[in-house]
């Protein structure tokens, strides 16, 4: 026992300074992160079996009250606005920009019920994760043919106005760590449009404040989130499909720069508009 208190007393005098290093502390918490996931993950599984007895819309109830405690491990605030335009109890498509891995603790912190959520058919087979995504009815798709998406998001249309649910949609398809936002792709706006729903825009700001893999930065921040008035489908068509979401890019874009002050701060917040897709 002798021989080892040197080593221990060590790295007892090392431990302040591997947690004040950047780095180090950015792959802590990231990994505390993805831990925190399958933790919540396995015991989630175990509540929604118990109360629904498998895969419904309504765990993703439960699903929210487990993701909403992550906030506290990282001194992460959410300050919303216009929240209650996404609790009426009407079917519409919800469309938000997408960060990072960190995007869940924003989805669950708004989430409306009877919502699910369109996701990549890989996160299906990502072990507790992906059994708890399944059983709070989150729809997979595959992105690599294009039939089979298409296939699966006009069954979402054929079920969102007969079951009264609601569909929250990522137009980005990935996750976008840049300023600014990527060009949308046309599969919720098909989807609003075949079953003549509502568009309901829902904007995070930046996360580059605390959170940038690039440099290692994961720290503590505020989080503003603003729902924007729905817009309406009704009476449209595939023809008015590309100015429906040109629409929604241009009013997504415009609000998630002025509500990113950091953005503003650095000057960033005013590129040439992008192309859509």
């Amino acid at each position: 026992m002798t021989c080892l208190e040197p080593w221990i007393l060590s790295l007892l005098l090392l431990l302040p300074l591997l947690l004040l290093n950047r780095t180090t502390n950015f792959y802590i918490k990231t990994c505390f992160y993805c831990v925190l996931c399958v933790v919540f993950s396995v015991v989630a599984c175990v509540v929604c079996f118990l109360r629904h007895g498998g895969r419904t819309v309504r765990n993703m109830s439960i699903i929210k009250r487990f993701v909403r405690i992550f906030k506290y491990f990282y001194g992460l605030r959410f300050e919303t606005k216009g929240e209650e335009k996404l609790h009426e109890d009407k079917p519409c498509v919800i469309i938000s920009n997408h960060q990072s891995i960190l995007d869940m603790m924003g989805l669950m912190e708004i989430l409306p019920r009877n919502c699910i959520q369109i996701a990549k058919r890989e996160l299906l087979y990502t072990g507790p994760v992906g059994l708890i995504m399944y059983l709070g009815g989150v729809i997979f798709i595959n992105r690599k043919r294009t039939s089979t998406a298409m296939s699966a998001m006009e069954e979402v249309g054929n079920i969102l106005v007969q079951k009264n649910l609601k569909v929250w949609i990522y137009p980005e398809g990935t996750r976008n760590g840049s300023y600014d936002l990527l060009p949308f792709k046309k599969g919720a706006f098909y989807l609003a449009v075949q079953a003549q729903v509502p568009i309901i825009p829902v904007v995070y700001s930046s996360f580059s404040s605390f959170y940038q893999p690039e440099k290692k930065i994961f720290t503590s921040g505020k989080i503003k989130v603003e729902v924007l008035d729905p817009i309406k489908t009704e009476g449209m068509t595939v023809d008015d499909i590309p100015k429906l979401l040109e629409t929604c890019h241009s009013l997504m874009r415009e609000t998630f720069f002025r509500i990113s002050d950091k953005l503003n701060e650095k000057g960033t917040n005013g590129p040439t508009s992008q192309p859509v897709q």
